[in-house]
C-alpha cells in the first residue's frame, strides 16, 4: 500500500488553484481527492514538488553548499558554495568531451575525486544536490557525511531521479537491506550488480513516454544478452576503478521509508521533513531532511 501523502506535504491553496476543476471543494476534501486520485495523475500537491521552487526556497538561506554542480548550478549568489569531484578546469574538460556548454561553470570551492564530503571543514545552514545521491556507492555514508556539514535543525534539499519515470525504470526499487548492506560494505565503488543493472537493464529515458506507459524500446529484450557480456567485460575491464552508474532506484514513498528508517535505527541524525510525489510530466522528486539527533 502507498505510504499517505502527510498533511505538510499537502498544500490545499496551491491544490486547489492549479486544479479549477475543484476550486469548490474545502479543504478535507481536497486532501482526500489526491489521496484517492490526484497522486496517481500527477498532479502536484505543492509549490516545492518542482525543483526550481525548491531552490527558491534553499537560495534564501545564509549558507548553502550545493553538491556536484557540473556544467549547470541549481544556485548561484554569494550564499554558495560548491563541492564537486573536479575542480573547475577538469569540469571544463568533461563538458567539452560531451559537447556541454561551459558558460555556467562555477568556481568549485571544494574537490574531492572520490566525493568525499569529510574533506570539508565548514558548515551550512544547508546542502542541495540534484541526482547525486542515485551516484553513491554508500547511501548511508554520504547522508552522514551531509549531516556532519549541518548544524542542528539544518536542511539537505533533494531533487531525486523517480525510477519510474526514467532509464532506471525497469530496475527494482532498493531497499533498506541494500542500504545497510553497502553501509557494512563501506562501498567505496559499485558493485558487478550495480554495473550491468546500469548497462543492460536501463532503458529510453522519455519523460513523456513514461507517463504515457511506453517504458521499453524495440529490441530491448533481444539485445540483453548482449548488454550483460558488455557490462561485465566494462566491470571485469575497470579492474577496480570507479565506474559512474546509479546504484540506487527510489520513488517518493520508498525514500522517505528508507531513510526514516535509519533515523528510527540510530544510524542518521536525518530525517525527512517533506518528501513531495513526482508531478506529472517530470522525472525527479524533490525532498527535505533536517538534522536532528537521532532517537535513543
Amino acid at each position: 500500500m502507498a505510504h499517505p501523502i502527510r498533511p505538510d506535504e499537502f498544500d490545499p491553496e496551491y491544490y486547489r488553484s492549479t486544479n479549477p476543476d475543484l476550486g469548490l471543494l474545502g479543504d478535507d476534501e481536497l486532501y482526500h481527492h489526491y489521496e484517492s486520485i490526484g497522486r496517481a495523475e500527477g498532479r502536484p500537491s505543492a509549490a516545492a514538488a518542482f525543483r526550481e521552487v525548491l531552490v527558491q526556497i534553499a537560495g534564501q538561506l545564509e549558507s548553502i553548499l550545493e553538491i556536484g554542480p557540473f556544467y549547470r548550478p541549481s544556485l548561484a549568489g554569494p550564499n554558495v558554495r560548491y563541492f564537486d569531484v573536479l575542480d573547475y578546469d577538469g569540469l571544463c574538460e568533461r563538458a567539452r568531451e560531451h559537447n556541454l556548454p561551459v558558460t555556467e561553470i562555477p568556481h568549485i570551492h571544494y574537490v574531492s575525486p572520490d566525493g568525499d564530503l569529510s574533506t570539508i571543514c565548514d558548515t551550512f545552514q544547508a546542502v542541495f544536490s540534484a541526482h547525486v545521491i542515485e551516484h553513491q556507492p554508500c547511501l548511508l555514508s554520504h547522508l552522514r557525511q551531509v549531516a556532519q556539514l549541518l548544524p542542528p535543525g539544518g536542511f539537505y534539499f533533494l531533487a531525486i531521479p523517480d525510477k519510474r519515470y526514467c532509464f532506471d525504470h525497469f530496475i527494482p526499487e532498493s531497499t533498506i537491506a541494500d542500504v545497510l548492506y553497502a553501509f557494512q560494505e563501506q562501498r567505496t565503488r559499485h558493485t558487478l550488480a550495480s554495473v550491468i543493472e546500469y548497462g543492460a537493464l536501463t532503458t529510453h529515458n522519455d519523460i513523456q513516454r513514461h507517463w504515457e506507459g511506453d517504458h521499453e524500446d524495440p529490441g530491448f529484450r533481444d539485445a540483453l544478452v548482449n548488454r550483460i557480456h558488455a557490462a561485465i567485460e566494462l566491470y571485469k575491464n575497470a579492474q577496480g576503478s570507479y565506474i559512474d552508474v546509479h546504484a540506487w532506484q527510489f520513488v517518493p514513498d520508498t525514500f522517505r521509508s528508507i531513510v526514516t528508517l535509519l533515523h528510527s535505527l540510530e544510524l542518521l541524525d536525518l530525517y525527512p521533513v517533506v518528501v513531495y510525489d513526482t508531478p506529472c510530466g517530470r522525472q525527479e522528486f524533490t525532498a527535505v531532511l533536517t538534522k536532528i539527533a537521532a532517537p535513543h
